[in-house]
């Protein structure tokens, strides 16, 4: 595995030979950097003799308009892989790790691992483990990984490297420490939660909810944008004509952030883009006066005005899927969050371990007749049929 060029994580470091691996800290462990095609090759070719493996991912969206995965941990018994997309051509012998159900994929809060890998890669990930969603099937209070490392290994986090930038090369090795840690305690405290959720009966139902999140992935629409701009705090409340401005400011912003390869809240943030909506300034002065840095307005300044400036600004999109649902819909949807509501607070879990909010919608749009018609419908297993399927069924059939 190479150390060396300029693609390559960091400088060369020894392997650790040692059986275990070691905890964090010890300075003579360093992982395994899979950055050549021969390497990733040999790697995927020790995951699939191993029943389970652990897996993170890193991206850049902090810094970039376009985010991309730019590290991917995986941790077997005594090796520990960092995985360099950006080093790398082509992922493809990844793509049967991913979608064998042979091999058990642990991961923490797995929803946009999931979805990164789908979009970047085309990764199809079948048969995994959540560790954060078992957290929450087993009611503990605190289900953060952070916390849970903290709890149960005696290790902290060091939380700077939450907002590190993971797209730049050489990577620190402060921070390679960081990312194998998120993968590396992810085996141990599956099998610690495992024999719980076995101990109090609730295995199958975690089963139910890993299942789920790998069949509900979701790569963000091609109108996102739009979505994006409808979501703004306060735009609702907006007159027609000042929403006509933040949306001719919002899609400035848009092409001005992918220009700079920046995120659009590091350009100008939606706070600011509501103030000059409003406020509509015409000077560089009144620009300040809305909150504008000194910075923004040197770079950004004639633009804004010139944006602002312009008259006739063509109508908003209209938001997605904003039809109004029929009143029966919406009421059987709040009879059964209400009937959810008191199931959590009796099990002693959040409201969405009960069932997802999409399978409310779905049991209020398409209210099932039977038990045979309720597992047709995405979120209802053999266990959630079995355990709320009359109380549903006699909710939405009333």
């Amino acid at each position: 595995m190479r150390w060396c060029d300029d693609n390559a994580l960091m400088m060369s470091r020894p392997v650790s030979q040692h059986n275990e691996a070691p905890r964090p800290g010890d300075p003579n462990y360093f992982p395994e950097v899979v950055d050549s095609h021969a390497d990733l090759v040999a790697m995927v070719d020790a995951l699939m003799t191993q029943p389970r493996a652990a897996v993170d991912t890193e991206a850049n969206s902090l810094y970039t308009y376009h985010e991309r995965v730019c590290l991917i941990q995986i941790s077997i018994p005594g090796v520990n892989y960092l995985v360099d997309p950006l080093a790398l051509e082509n992922l493809a012998p990844l793509a049967p790790f991913f979608h064998s159900l042979d091999v058990e994929k642990v991961f923490h809060a797995a929803d946009y691992d999931l979805m990164v890998m789908q979009r970047d890669f085309g990764f199809a990930t079948r048969r995994i483990y959540d560790t954060m969603w078992a957290a929450r099937v087993l009611g503990w209070p605190k289900v953060g990984l952070a916390d849970i490392l903290a709890s149960f290994f005696d290790v902290q986090a060091n939380k700077r490297y939450q907002r590190y930038d993971w797209g730049k090369r050489p990577l620190d090795a402060d921070a390679l420490t960081y990312a194998w840690m998120d993968s590396y305690y992810l085996l141990p405290l599956r099998d610690l939660q495992k024999t719980e959720l076995e101990t109090t009966g609730r295995w199958e139902e975690a089963q139910e909810i890993f299942d789920y999140l790998t069949s509900t992935v979701e790569i963000p629409p091609d109108d996102s944008t739009v979505r994006h701009f409808w979501r703004i705090k306060g735009v609702h409340a907006l007159h027609p004509a000042d929403q006509r401005k933040l949306y001719h400011l919002f899609m400035w912003r848009e092409h001005t952030a992918e220009a700079m390869d920046h995120p659009p809240v590091k350009v100008i943030s939606n706070a600011s883009l509501m103030r000059l909506a409003s406020v509509q300034p015409r000077t560089r002065e009144q620009l300040a006066d809305c909150g504008l840095t000194p910075g923004q307005i040197r770079r950004f300044g004639t633009e804004l005005l010139k944006v602002l400036s312009v008259k006739g600004l063509s109508e908003v999109p209209d938001q997605p899927e904003s039809s109004r649902l029929p009143e029966d819909v919406v009421e059987r949807f709040n009879t059964l969050k209400a009937w959810r509501k008191e199931v959590a607070q009796v099990r002693g879990v959040d409201s969405d371990v009960i069932l997802p909010n999409a399978t409310l919608w779905e049991l209020a749009k398409h209210p099932p007749a039977d038990m045979a018609g309720l597992r047709e419908l995405p979120g209802i297993g053999p266990w959630r049929q079995k355990t709320y399927g009359p109380d549903i069924l006699q909710l939405t059939q009333r």
